[in-house]
């Protein structure tokens, strides 16, 4: 887990790496928790529901292509984890599956790499680079 990452996101991505093997559904559900929070709070997403909230983002085009892809697929495996959702041909409830809440964890670490080790890594980048203009008398970047 990057260190650029900080609470309380890093903490549910923990606790939904933690619980994964022994429960897939706990770990959706704790992975939808975290994109919702994402969204709100990262990508300033103004709508209530999830669903919105995603559709808010992919017009506006926000995120990279790779991420918005995979955005629904969280809130949907979320949903078989939140609620009891059944199978049109069987009747039995839809399990999550590993894969699939392995799936919403890489969604989240492309979110955190996007929103928070991308921008920490230029800032320093930036700074470095300002520090040596400065060194050779020339103006800092723009």
């Amino acid at each position: 887990m990057p260190v650029e990452v900080p609470d309380p996101y890093r903490q549910d991505f923990l606790e939904a790496c933690d619980v994964i093997k022994s429960s897939p559904k706990a770990s959706a559900a704790l992975s939808r928790r975290n994109l919702q929070a994402i969204l709100r709070e990262k990508a300033n997403t103004k709508k209530k529901d999830l669903a919105d909230q995603i559709d808010e983002v992919i017009t506006l085009g926000l995120l990279p292509t790779h991420i918005l892809e995979g955005l629904d697929a969280v809130r949907n495996i979320g949903n078989f984890a939140a609620h009891a959702i059944k199978s049109t041909s069987t009747g039995e409830i839809v399990e999550v599956e590993l894969g699939e809440a392995e799936w919403n964890l890489d969604v989240l670490e492309s979110l955190f790499d996007h929103y928070f080790v991308q921008p920490a890594l230029t800032a320093k980048r930036r700074a470095a680079l300002d520090a040596k203009l400065k060194d050779a008398n020339k103006p800092p970047l723009k």
